[in-house]
């Protein structure tokens, strides 16, 4: 079973091929073997046969302390956030899975949004890394209703930190048993949606861009 939502529009990125889109795509579970990556590897898939460069990263290969005012007061804002901090300005767009724990979003994948809002190297806020910039959220998860309130709690964060959040969403139940040997999924037609979620975060970046 999988649970959607439909975008009330979408737009047609062939009119602007001369631009490549540079995607930030990463996803709030640290599994080797998590669904949500394999969900966001499709979403990605897409966004590269329309021209996008796609740019993965692992947040278990970013460990970070527990946000705390006192911590970072103490020692400051630790490398691996500077280079998160420089990987987020590189990028137009961010493609992000959002897996679900006891109703919300990880807190892995929160804390590294907190982390990465802090004033940059150069002393500007580092919520500057995220205005403007258009996001996408999906999200999987093996019980029935796909993580829903994950991703919609994780868009809202991404809102409030100054994200252009695109209408197409998408979230997978029962994802555990949903792909197939092939990282794609067994249903066609929910493939098909979250393809369109890659092609819409292409599709609005390029248009805003341009304009």
């Amino acid at each position: 079973m999988f649970n959607q939502f439909t975008s009330i529009s979408f737009f047609d990125s062939t009119t602007f091929q001369n631009m490549t889109v540079k995607i930030l795509a990463f996803c709030g579970s640290s599994r080797r073997d998590s669904l949500n990556r394999k969900l966001l590897e499709i979403a990605a898939s897409a966004a590269r046969t329309d021209g996008a460069e796609v740019t993965f990263i692992t947040l278990a290969d970013f460990p970070l302390p527990i946000y705390d005012v006192d911590v970072e007061s103490a020692h400051g804002v630790p490398e691996r956030v500077r280079a998160l901090q420089e990987l987020f300005a590189r990028h137009d767009a961010l493609l992000v899975a959002s897996p679900e724990h006891n109703g919300g979003y990880t807190a892995v994948l929160k804390n590294m949004l907190d982390w990465v809002s802090r004033p940059t190297a150069t002393g500007s806020s580092g919520l500057t890394l995220f205005a403007g910039k258009v996001a996408a959220v999906v999200s999987a998860s093996p019980g029935p209703m796909g993580g829903i309130r994950a991703m919609l709690g994780m868009r809202g964060v991404l809102e409030k930190m100054g994200a252009i959040l695109i209408p197409q969403v998408f979230s997978l139940g029962s994802a555990h048993q949903a792909f197939a040997e092939n990282g794609g999924l067994v249903d066609e037609k929910a493939e098909a949606e979250v393809r369109r979620v890659g092609l819409g975060l292409v599709g609005v970046t390029k248009q805003l861009t341009t304009h």
